[in-house]
């Protein structure tokens, strides 16, 4: 397997993409998983007036400094509840970008309203996400559903299992529409990651790793929760994962606004950028010693 993470980890630093994958492949991550969340918020990158010049400006940015684009993830939002069609159309921006980078998978969070049943859920994402895979079908661009982290909240369904994460795959039935595997989401359920892992098969075309201690989705580094990694490794050497071991760290540092403030100086509430360098370094040789434990790493 190859390491790779998201352009997401120095969101609290940037709303460029492109410093982010300097700092990435700076780190020694030679592979990358473009979060279009920044994109979405600041309302640039692909969204920016001149979609064809920026797709093309970044394609020669990730060639100049040798980084790959291998996934992406769509912005969160509320897609069963999108009346004027605007948030499935910022959707559809992404699928196009990802064919126009050459990116194979892209993650879409699957919708849902409080009060509707289990089987209303999966009929408004069966309606929800044919647009997209019509889209993707030009491009051969899978389309990952995601399992949830576990929240307990009344009248309230998502897809947070295997099982249901199965169930909403079969409901949607389309060739090109898959899986991600979030390890640290899964790490709030009861079933073993390799028993969850094998429910799924070859549905598994991505992954988030990140790690908690099984009562909140913190997005630790693995080691400082209480994930399985050696559950999670078995089970994808198991199913013959071929794909990337993509973290999906945000927590490593304490945000600002949560620590007691200072009124005399503020040049410490953020950790300094070069703190999150030296982090981003450790993060690619911990992947790469839980790899190459398992035999499994590769360049």
């Amino acid at each position: 397997m190859k390491l790779a993470t998201t352009t997401g980890d120095y969101f609290a630093y940037t709303d460029s993409q492109e410093f982010a994958l300097s700092h990435i492949r700076d780190a020694g991550f030679k592979y990358a998983d473009y979060n279009f969340g920044i994109d979405f918020r600041m309302r640039n990158g692909v969204y920016s007036s001149d979609f064809e010049k920026y797709i093309s400006s970044l394609s020669d940015f990730t060639d100049k400094i040798g980084i790959k684009l291998v996934q992406a993830h769509s912005p969160m939002g509320t897609p069963l509840k999108d009346e004027d069609k605007s948030f499935l159309k910022d959707t559809l921006r992404c699928v196009d970008a990802c064919g126009m980078w050459g990116i194979d998978n892209l993650v879409v969070h699957s919708g849902y309203i409080h009060g509707l049943s289990p089987e209303e859920t999966f009929e408004k994402n069966r309606e929800f996400f044919p647009p997209l895979l019509e889209c993707a079908e030009k491009y051969g661009v899978n389309i990952l559903v995601e399992n949830f982290n576990k929240m307990c909240v009344d009248d309230l369904y998502w897809i947070d299992n295997a099982p249901d994460l199965l169930r909403m795959i079969e409901c949607v039935d389309h060739p090109l529409f898959h899986a991600v595997w979030d390890v640290g989401h899964a790490n709030m359920q009861e079933m073993p990651q390799d028993e969850a892992l094998s429910i799924l098969g070859s549905h598994i075309r991505a992954l988030h790793i990140q790690d908690n201690m099984g009562d909140d989705d913190s997005h630790l580094v693995p080691f400082l929760g209480t994930l399985n990694l050696d559950s999670v490794i078995n089970g994808l050497l198991d199913i013959g994962y071929k794909g990337y071991f993509t973290f999906e760290v945000g927590s490593f540092f304490t945000p600002a606004h949560i620590r007691r403030k200072c009124d005399r100086d503020d040049r410490l509430a953020s950790a300094p950028i070069e703190l999150r360098d030296a982090f981003e370094r450790y993060l690619y040789e911990l992947g790469k010693c839980v790899l190459q434990k398992y035999n499994c790493f590769e360049e």
